[in-house]
């Protein structure tokens, strides 16, 4: 696991970009003064993915009645400037307060958030995994130009992290300040 603040890709990114598609899970953490259980309820809000991600506008909900729970389905629309889509996500792990993750179309990535308490505040870890299942539906849906694409992937995932991480902290100290000033 990354200290707080640190990055960890396997394997190791140079300079902040890959060399090579060999790269296949990442992760990067940073320190926010709030609770695990506050920051737990604003990651686990995939209705306010829009506020922080620099890729994913938008998420609902497939079913509210089983919202935040293991094995309760999202829908989430992405946006660039050259495309805009929509993935399907299945909530894996969801423990208030230690981490909350899904895997995306069933077998293609896998992201999540793990919390550790800290002395003062809570260490948020964000990861990503690209998934075999993953790997192997891009190769078969765009043939020779499979690895451009698995690249293009794994090149938004290492620059959405850190401004994710970022986003979220400034939300979360925000809240946790206001909940502060309120008692």
């Amino acid at each position: 696991m990354a200290a707080a603040g640190g990055r960890r890709s396997d394997p190791v990114c140079e300079g902040g970009r890959m060399s090579q598609t060999s790269i296949r899970r990442h992760q990067e953490s940073v320190t926010v003064e709030a609770s695990a259980e506050t920051l737990y309820d604003l990651v686990s809000d995939i209705t306010r993915t829009g506020e922080w991600s620099p890729v994913c506008a938008s998420c609902w909900w497939d079913d509210e009645a089983e919202a935040g729970q293991v094995g309760a389905w999202f829908t989430g629309r992405n946006e660039l400037p050259h495309r805009t889509w929509e993935t399907r996500s299945e909530v894996v792990v969801a423990e208030r307060g230690r981490e909350f993750a899904w895997v995306v179309g069933g077998s293609f990535a896998r992201w999540g958030f793990t919390l550790g308490p800290l002395d003062t505040g809570t260490s948020l870890t964000e990861s990503w995994e690209f998934l075999p299942g993953g790997i192997a539906m891009f190769e078969e849906k765009f043939g020779d130009e499979g690895h451009v694409q698995i690249t293009d992937r794994t090149q938004q995932a290492l620059d959405g992290i850190p401004k994710t991480l970022a986003a979220i902290k400034r939300i979360a100290e925000s809240i946790d300040a206001g909940e502060e000033a309120r008692s």
